[in-house]
């Protein structure tokens, strides 16, 4: 990423701040025929299974060397389907996702950073390059149901004692993953319970786009993004009514580069946007960043986090921009870096720009020891966590946030340009070096200033 000299009004100093980050958008392929799935023997009654007839009209318009498969209006449901090349898909309905296990093949994938067999996504874009989906229409993944039927990894209820699903024998087609002598096993959930199916994924792709729709309900991740280049997500709704499913991710961006989120609205129980890219030992193995990963005009509503790196960054995370984009009451942290010590890899060159918070619990949180209840089992790589620009982010939160390095590994050049905050609590930081804070104000609501304060290894720093 290059860098560019500029003088910032509010500073008496001059900070190396890279230029706005851009770049083309994908080169996609024509319409063409439409293919309804009607024609193929779907039924929009909302009871009867749909997947053959939606695979066929898939197929045929692969075999006729491309057109658009429309989902007209009505309710179809349905179980895994995987989208061909060179074939679009335009939903104007709704498309409803099956709850019987038996209709989500096992296939090749990752899942929270390692490669293994898991079950289908509800939509599957495998090895496909240039191609659109669309339409006005929404694709609903049963998440409520799956929710109730098996709730292990939920939030306390009565039924956890409920036995695991059964997965089908079946396979789904196989993808092209990093060659490895030992697939680890099946992912299962806390508690047991086999893993449930992701709403929509795209691996191995290039050139294709996924544009005005609604994604909603999900069981597990929402929009999955593995192993792609140069991806356009443009003006969807991604949401999880009941804000109860666990790992409701948004949108997961994983091993990928130059994919642009555009005008894209989201309310999770998780992270509304996630940037992965490997977990631990296996993350070392496959050893491919996420990069050119942009972020623009885009809403956090409920979430854990707004647009968070991690915690699976192993193989590193670079060359971010989360630019013009707003976060409200019901979001954790809208800026939000995570990892773990056994992560390792690199994360650089983050910049937030033009950000706008309203209620939210705290505007920033870094974090190189997050969760660690959890997958602290293995040898030590910490994470090199460095290079992050905060640029005109301003509003009101509850507490400015946290930075929270390690006693051997800091948290290291984090710069505040022209950040202006309303909170309760102002900025505490552990094991960091070389923090410019010198762009920082926060205030409580009676206009008291509440300056940084720093435990541990480092401070904050102003030139």
């Amino acid at each position: 990423m290059k860098k560019t000299l500029l003088l910032l009004a509010t500073a008496a100093f001059a900070v190396d701040v890279p230029p706005p980050l851009n770049f083309p958008g994908p080169t996609l392929l024509p319409a063409g025929k439409d293919f309804p799935i009607t024609d193929y023997g779907a039924v929009a009654d909302g009871k009867t299974l749909n997947t053959d007839a939606i695979q066929k009209a898939i197929d045929a318009a692969a075999a006729a060397g491309g057109g658009t498969v429309v989902v007209p209006k009505g309710t179809f449901l349905s179980g895994a389907i995987f989208i061909k090349k060179p074939v679009n898909f335009r939903v104007d309905g709704t498309l409803k996702g099956s709850t019987e296990v038996k209709d989500y093949p096992i296939i090749d994938s990752r899942f929270e950073g390692i490669e293994r067999p898991v079950m289908a996504a509800f939509v599957n874009v495998l090895n496909v390059d240039g191609i659109t989906v669309s339409g006005e229409g929404t694709i609903d993944g049963s998440g409520d149901v799956w929710l109730a039927n098996f709730p292990r990894g939920g939030r306390g209820n009565a039924a956890a004692s409920r036995p695991a699903p059964r997965v089908a024998v079946a396979n789904g087609p196989r993808i092209v993953l990093t060659p490895t002598p030992d697939n680890p096993p099946a992912a299962r959930l806390p508690g047991g319970t086999l893993m449930k199916p992701r709403l929509f994924n795209f691996t191995n792709c290039h050139n294709v786009a996924i544009k005005d729709l609604h994604l909603q309900n999900q069981a597990i991740w929402g929009l999955h993004i593995l192993y792609c280049s140069d991806v356009l997500v443009d003006h969807l709704d991604i949401l999880d009514p009941t804000h109860r499913v666990p790992s409701s991710d948004g949108i997961d961006i994983d091993s990928s580069k130059r994919v642009r989120v555009d005008h894209t609205t989201i309310s999770v129980n998780d992270d509304c946007i996630s940037i992965k890219s490997g977990k631990d030992e296996d993350g070392r193995r496959v050893n491919r960043p996420s990069e050119q990963i942009l972020i623009v005009n885009t809403h956090f509503a409920e979430g854990q986090g707004g647009a968070a790196m991690g915690s699976e960054v192993t193989g590193g995370v670079h060359d971010v921009e989360v630019r013009d984009c707003t976060a409200d009451k019901g979001n954790w942290a809208p800026i939000r870096l995570k990892t773990q010590p056994t992560r390792g890899g690199v994360v650089e060159n983050i910049v937030y720009r033009n950000v706008h918070v309203s209620n939210v619990r705290k505007a920033f949180e870094f974090n190189l020891a997050w969760n660690m209840r959890i997958n602290t089992a293995g040898e030590q790589h910490p994470t090199s966590m460095k290079n992050i620009y905060l640029i005109n982010v301003s509003g009101d939160a509850r507490a400015a946030g946290s930075m929270n390095g390690l006693a051997d590994k800091p948290i290291t050049d984090v710069h505040f340009i022209n950040c202006n905050l309303t909170a309760n609590s102002g900025l505490t930081m552990s094991n960091v070096e070389r923090i410019d804070t010198a762009g920082l104000t926060v205030k409580n609501s009676a206009g008291e200033l509440l300056p940084p304060t720093t435990t541990g290894r480092g401070g904050a720093e102003a030139p």
